[in-house]
């Protein structure tokens, strides 16, 4: 039996315990974890990155726990993913340097042409033990966090579920020669049942029912989404003065960041979200890019749905308007969605701002003596 044999069942026995590096600070173990559903693949590095054990375990707390528990603090990297929460809780609780890798970020792992589990958990070792930096970690929000945003999120697959309904039953009665007419969504099921042919009524009115019962369960979704705001979240209400962002993107926006202050300027929020354009610049090469979309998806998509409503013929005189609208004049249609775009990012920039700000808000502040449709300097 070798020495990294050795050294590697006397880790796994609890027999030997791993030393720190010279300086005293860094763990002399480096280990990688990739995280699935149902088993976990670890690989042990030493200080010099030699193998110490590859192995697998149970993608469970207990086996955790058991795995980890008594071993000397040491430097854990491992993916994003829904089990990352609670492991990298439990591996701290541990008293581990638990590193939270950005899969965006590691495409050295995802594109690797011998891409297995095996191999990635070794490339999350050997990238924590040269450099943290490489990993772009993470940090999770906290569990109260998750949970209200958990009651957002179940609203949201509310609504696509209705959505997916209201679009089958349209499609439906479309070749028996009947087409709905347009209605709101909380009165498509009334008035949807009028119209609906009586050689389908046996396979669509039950969906009518759903979409009713779906609706009447969005709403008790949304009237505890406005007390929640009121009651634990007071500062959704500086949010709400802009027009077109209502209680559920205000919340949304509060417990996505989290905390303010993790971001050094506001037009960071933009970028995190994934509203800006990406970048592949080289040489004389620099074309234009869509946007990253990376973050939030479900903020995202909530901040582009205020844009639109700003836009649209229903918004009210403000700075965001007047700038999108002149951005929208500049071209065709391309150009209207390049309009949307920058004003859901302004409009990011601007949450933020009225969050971390006393000030009141003014709809106008920049309207006066201000050319809005003034290109920027890069």
């Amino acid at each position: 039996m070798t020495d990294a044999t050795m050294t590697a069942a006397n880790l796994a026995s609890g027999t030997v315990t791993p030393t720190t590096g010279a300086i005293g600070r860094e763990p002399r173990l480096t280990i990688g974890i990739d995280l699935g559903d149902k088993h976990s693949h670890l690989c042990l590095l030493d200080a010099e990155g030699t193998i110490l054990e590859e192995s697998r375990l149970q993608t469970r707390p207990d086996a955790f726990r058991q795995r980890f528990g008594g071993m000397s603090p040491a430097r854990i990297a491992i993916e994003a993913g829904t089990h990352s929460p609670w492991t990298h809780a439990l591996l701290a609780e541990l008293g581990h340097e638990v590193l939270v890798a950005n899969p965006r970020k590691v495409r050295a792992i995802y594109d690797n042409d011998k891409k297995c589990d095996r191999v990635d958990a070794e490339q999350l070792a050997r990238f924590a033990r040269m450099d943290p930096k490489l990993l772009s970690p993470i940090s999770h929000r906290g569990m109260a966090t998750r949970a209200d945003l958990a009651i957002l999120r179940s609203r949201s697959a509310l609504v696509d579920s209705r959505t997916q309904l209201i679009n089958h039953v349209r499609g439906s009665i479309k070749p028996f020669g009947v087409r709905l007419p347009a209605s709101p969504t909380l009165t498509f099921a009334r008035k949807a049942a009028w119209k609906i042919p009586r050689e389908l009524r046996p396979a669509l009115v039950p969906i009518l029912r759903t979409i009713a019962e779906l609706t009447a369960r969005i709403r008790e979704f949304e009237r505890r989404i406005e007390q929640m705001a009121a009651e634990r979240y007071p500062e959704t209400i500086r949010l709400r003065k802009v027009d077109g962002v209502g209680p559920i993107t205000s919340l949304t926006f509060v417990l996505t960041l989290e905390d303010p202050r993790r971001f050094a300027k506001s037009r960071a929020v933009g970028a995190f979200l994934g509203l800006r354009p990406g970048r592949s610049q080289s040489g004389k090469r620099d074309p234009e890019l869509h946007i990253t979309k990376a973050g939030d998806r479900d903020l995202r998509r909530l901040l582009v749905q205020s844009a639109q409503y700003i836009l649209g013929p229903f918004g009210k005189d403000c700075d965001l308007r007047r700038f999108g609208l002149c951005l929208a004049a500049r071209g065709n249609k391309s150009a209207k969605k390049r309009a949307l775009i920058a004003v859901a990012r302004k409009l990011a920039v601007l949450l933020h701002r009225l969050w971390l700000s006393p000030i009141d808000y003014d709809p106008l502040r920049q309207a006066e003596g201000r050319n809005l449709c003034r290109r920027r300097r890069a």
